[in-house]
């Protein structure tokens, strides 16, 4: 686990003086059926593009707040050499994206949960899982135009719960 003390002064600076904001209450639903009966989608701040896909854009000022939809489908012909390919194109210096390089499933466990579908401990992994990039420090945008859609593209196929990898 890492130590604020273990960061560069810059950062150290940021976090010390950065105004988080608390949600009061916090967005909540109870799940109403078991967890193995769920179907469960995946959704990363890892700020994951395939090739094809546009790239986040580095340069918007408090973070890019679109996302990527990727297309995790096991039985899709080439679906794991296509995650392969996976790009990263997060904002923060202060994010070591080596582990990610070398495992997608450090931030998105497609891997993982096919493992405990599998076991019979969730439901059925959605198709599409949703990239966001993370470290966004105005999240207005991001709040009122896409997760909203995000929220809704999930809905609208029977996601019953979502798994967000926090990067």
């Amino acid at each position: 686990m890492a130590n604020i003390a273990d960061l560069p002064l810059k950062h150290r600076v940021f976090l010390r003086a950065y105004r988080f904001r608390r949600l009061d209450p916090v967005p909540w639903t109870p799940l109403t059926k078991p967890l193995p009966e769920c179907r469960v989608a995946l959704v990363t701040t890892a700020a994951f593009h395939l090739p094809d896909q546009e790239p986040f854009d580095e340069r918007v000022r408090g973070g890019d707040p679109s996302f990527r939809v990727l297309d995790i489908a096991p039985d899709v012909e080439g679906a794991r050499a296509r995650l392969e390919t996976l790009e990263i194109s997060h904002r923060s210096d202060a994010f070591d994206v080596s582990g990610l390089e070398s495992d997608y499933n450090l931030a998105l466990p497609v891997d993982r949960f096919h493992e405990l579908a599998a076991e019979g401990e969730t439901g059925v992994l959605h198709d599409e899982a949703l990239s966001f990039m993370g470290s966004q420090t105005s999240t207005g945008r991001l709040r009122k135009a896409f997760a909203p859609d995000a929220a809704a593209r999930l809905a609208g196929a029977g996601v019953d719960v979502a798994f967000c990898t926090p990067v």
